[in-house]
């Protein structure tokens, strides 16, 4: 079958940084579904793990973790699903990768596929809607206020794949005032069009930004990137006992000046269910299940914003390199095969 891999961690602008391979077909385990992959799309994670990996000595490593695609078989143990069923899904971190036209995976982490989406708009959706849900509803319990707080919500990166999905998620399904950051036109275009009440200038201090606003200090924050360039301006305008949240990678965490606030912080990791096989590890499934009647009743859209052609090591090395530049916005999406 065709694949996408990599031999070595190598900067995305080498022509070996991604290459297509022909490997075998998967087999499927017990709880497996054996899944035709229609389409991918790529996310920090992917640059992540290609940057600092090391395949094991003569195996590429498949990367990919969002894919959208159809039932080719199930395990014996399987009672979700059955062939020919379309389904969308995050993956799991500790398996290879989706960037392959069959893939293996557990069927308590897949959903089905919203009915009202395409293949390629259903790919955008299931690692940024796993994520920005158990930040916000999960780690924030974002429907418990905080007293005395603003009502409201500050998400760090509103135009990024998470942002994107974690502001319709704050602005639909909850009453609070959603604040996002934007520093280019286009992408605070795109963040109002999801639906922030306000946008503010991440390149300026955010703690001025947000209480110009006059809404007050903000019960909760989400960062979902440069969290280590903006917490101390985090630590200033959250108020006292708000809850932050985090989900990128900063070298390191120095939350002492939380302390005099009294606030918690959350990381959100969505791959930890199916990493440790939890108890509640189908808790992903029935949350995607969920993420899909909302799509299909129209009251969450997808976040699918560029289509950069078939499934290749060419046109994944160019998303990669666009997610690394930081200059991307919603989800970008890779359908069919080359």
């Amino acid at each position: 079958m065709k694949a996408v891999g990599f031999h070595a961690s190598l900067p995305i602008d080498h022509d070996q940084a991604l290459v297509d391979l022909d490997l075998p077909v998967p087999v499927p385990g017990p709880r497996d579904l054996l899944v035709r992959v229609q389409a991918v799309s790529v996310n920090p994670v992917d640059t992540k793990v290609r940057a600092r990996a090391t395949p094991a000595e003569g195996r590429p490593q498949v990367l990919g973790y969002d894919a959208a695609g159809v039932v080719e078989a199930a395990g014996p143990d399987v009672r979700r699903f059955r062939p020919g069923d379309a389904v969308f899904y995050a993956g799991d971190l500790g398996r290879p990768g989706t960037n392959a036209e069959l893939h293996c995976v557990d069927e308590r982490i897949v959903g089905h596929k919203p009915a009202s989406l395409t293949i390629a708009e259903a790919a955008a959706m299931p690692l940024t809607a796993i994520t920005a849900w158990e930040a916000l509803f999960d780690r924030l319990d974002v429907r418990k206020a905080v007293p005395g707080a603003a009502h409201a919500i500050l998400i760090i990166g509103g135009a990024g794949g998470v942002g994107s999905i974690a502001t319709q998620l704050a602005r639909r399904l909850t009453d609070l005032t959603v604040i996002t950051t934007a520093s280019r036109p286009e992408t605070l275009a795109w963040s109002r069009g999801l639906g922030a009440h306000h946008v503010v200038d991440h390149r300026k201090p955010l703690a001025a930004e947000v209480a110009a606003l006059g809404l007050g200090a903000p019960g909760f924050v989400f960062s979902t990137t440069s969290t280590d360039r903006h917490l101390a301006e985090i630590a200033a305008l959250i108020a006292p006992q708000g809850r932050f949240a985090l989900i990128d990678d900063p070298a390191s965490l120095d939350v002492l000046p939380f302390k005099r606030k009294s606030v918690s912080t959350h990381w959100e990791f969505m791959f930890t269910r199916s990493m440790f096989a939890t108890a509640d590890i189908a808790e992903q499934g029935r949350l995607l299940d969920e993420i899909a009647r909302l799509v299909d009743s129209g009251t969450l859209q997808t976040t699918f914003a560029e289509s950069f052609g078939p499934i290749s090591a060419a046109n994944l090395r160019r998303a990669h390199a666009l997610i690394e530049s930081g200059r991307a916005k919603g989800k970008i999406v890779l359908e069919g095969w080359a």
